[in-house]
């Protein structure tokens, strides 16, 4: 009535007969309790209840408006939040970038990041707790055909040897894991899928490494074998600025693969899918 003046026009526009929108008026009336509109010949005029309720029906349009238009922008996966759980190396290799990334393509994505060590972002994930997790394929892991999961490679890298300052072996190119069977090593702790890595590497060279000191954190590991407690094997990216040795290993080393997972069928979310995509591009050269 506010936009057209009489009640036949109101009716047209809303495709009603003139009776129906009185009818209608007469309910709304009776349900505020005082009259809407006032007769002036053939028009109607809004009373002062009538503005103030009109001035209320914007605002509760406007607020459905833009409720609209925010579904109809998490549909298309550019507004919305993902958590992530990853270790912290590939936070450094992907998940960062790909955070620096969103923010230029889709700055309406909020990821939140959790550090978590891989053998514990895919039970995060399973449990519900997060949207993505990044984690690594080896034995003790979650198996790569678990159906439950949606998995896509991100990189894989190699192990190196990492030998204290002014170690004999320091001179090699290379050195052979068997040439370190007398060492005291420095590992991750149990259930840290990279002990596994180091424990079966050593095992398949013909010995047990007499594991002396533990740390699931890479930079306190690398800060251990500078200060001379002993030699350990670390995933490359993870090394950083090490004081000491950084050796290859002889032959073939053992190799971690990175993997972002979601729960199957997730990835059909245009929101992870958003993120996903980001990460992604942020694969690192091999």
């Amino acid at each position: 009535m506010a936009d057209h003046g009489t009640v036949r026009a109101a009716a047209e526009a809303l495709y009603l007969t003139p009776s129906a929108v009185s009818q209608q008026l007469n309910a709304l009336e009776s349900e505020v309790g005082q009259p809407l509109l006032t007769r002036h010949g053939r028009r109607v005029r809004l009373t002062a209840a009538g503005e103030l309720l009109v001035e209320h029906a914007k605002a509760v349009l406007a607020e459905l408006e833009r409720a609209e238009a925010s579904l109809a922008a998490c549909a298309s996966g550019t507004v919305g939040k993902v958590e992530i759980a990853s270790f912290a190396s590939a936070i450094t290799q992907v998940v960062a970038p790909a955070i620096v990334k969103l923010r230029s393509r889709a700055p309406g994505v909020s990821v939140l990041v959790r550090d978590a060590e891989a053998h514990n972002s895919l039970l995060m994930l399973l449990a519900g707790e997060i949207d993505v997790a990044i984690s690594m394929e080896y034995t003790s892991t979650l198996q790569a055909d678990d159906r439950r999961l949606t998995r896509y490679p991100l990189y894989a890298e190699p192990f190196d040897v990492v030998l204290p300052p002014r170690h004999p072996l320091g001179s090699m190119p290379s050195v052979a894991v068997e040439d370190l069977r007398d060492e005291e090593w420095i590992a991750p702790l149990p259930g840290n899928p990279c002990r596994a890595v180091a424990q079966v590497f050593c095992e398949n060279a013909g010995f047990v490494p007499r594991i002396t000191h533990t740390s699931d954190d890479f930079h306190a590991v690398v800060a251990l074998v500078a200060a001379g407690t002993g030699v350990a094997l670390v995933p490359r990216t993870a090394i950083g600025d090490h004081p000491g040795t950084v050796r290859p290993v002889a032959g073939r080393p053992p190799t971690r693969r990175v993997f972002a997972a979601v729960q199957c069928g997730r990835e059909e979310n245009p929101l992870v899918r958003t993120v996903l995509d980001a990460l992604l591009e942020q694969k690192p050269d091999d």
